[in-house]
């Protein structure tokens, strides 16, 4: 993975938490990075190049009326007043190539001194246990922080770690082998046979997961469960997470209350309603169509 960045920029050293999306159904870790970036005001420093990713280009994703600004598979933002890197991920993974794309993210990002990485993936509604729905959407995560995916941060802002995380279940075990430097494919591995079990960690958030944890960094995973159609709702759900986790001030991102009352938060911010919200992505969406959770 190369790191082409644009004429002048150059990364912060200062920017030691990244936050990405993992490809999932719904594409709210995408539509939620979409979010974040114009909020906190990022600024495009460049573009990176992986051989996993198919290719694909799109119009400016930020702007209601597209102003000719090409939109790339990869790209990489800075936001220097919340010491934040966000990476948007465009298009999906080639098939069969989930483990090495997130080898070669998790080598970037250690390569490129981030302490702490924040994945923001969805789940199949259709897999959810013991719903409750009193409380409205709820954000689940998983955290390199204890071995048993608990952190106590993340209980603290009243958060539930995900549901059936078993790191000594085989395919978790299977990922971290193949998620250490030099590791090869175990071929005695029953990828034919997996069951309900595995479905978690067959997912691309899983693969990250194990990835950054092999490199020594802290990982978070945010999640939430969710069927295909109209997920802005938990765009938003997902993006006030990453910014409380994050400890971004309220008036860094006010996003949540903008859906909500479809008023201006603060005088000067750029209000929009759920109409123009749907406009707003509808780069993003485009360029997201179709996509493919593939197991390496």
């Amino acid at each position: 993975m190369e790191l082409y960045l644009d004429e002048g920029k150059q990364l912060n050293p200062k920017c030691s938490t990244l936050i990405l999306p993992a490809l999932s159904i719904g594409n709210v870790g995408q539509l939620a990075v979409d979010l974040l970036i114009p909020s906190l005001k990022a600024d495009k420093i460049g573009c990176l190049d992986d051989p996993n990713l198919l290719p694909c280009v799109g119009n400016d994703a930020y702007s209601p009326s597209p102003l000719g600004k090409l939109a790339l598979p990869l790209e990489a933002y800075e936001s220097s007043s919340s010491d934040l890197t966000l990476v948007q991920q465009r298009s999906p993974v080639i098939k069969g190539m989930t483990v090495e794309y997130a080898k070669n993210m998790a080598n970037f990002a250690s390569a490129n001194g981030k302490k702490h990485v924040v994945i923001l993936s969805s789940l199949d509604f259709g897999r959810w246990r013991n719903i409750n729905m009193s409380s409205g959407l709820q954000i689940y995560y998983l955290s390199s922080s204890n071995v048993d995916g608990t952190d106590s941060q993340c209980e603290s802002l009243g958060w539930n770690r995900m549901q059936d995380y078993d790191p000594a279940q085989r395919t978790w075990k299977h990922l971290d082998a193949l998620a250490e430097e030099g590791s090869m494919p175990d071929e005695d591995f029953p990828v034919e046979e997996l069951g309900d079990e595995d479905y978690y960690p067959s997912l691309p958030f899983a693969a990250l997961f194990s990835c950054f944890k092999a490199k020594g960094l802290k990982v978070t995973c945010l999640l939430c469960y969710c069927s295909e159609g109209d997920n802005i709702p938990e765009a938003f759900s997902m993006a006030d997470a990453a910014s409380r986790l994050t400890g971004l001030s309220g008036n860094e991102f006010q996003g949540p209350m903008v859906l909500k009352t479809g008023s201006c938060p603060s005088r000067g911010r750029a209000c929009m309603d759920p109409q123009q919200i749907r406009v707003y992505f509808k780069a993003a969406l485009d360029c997201i169509e179709k996509e493919e959770v593939a197991f390496a």
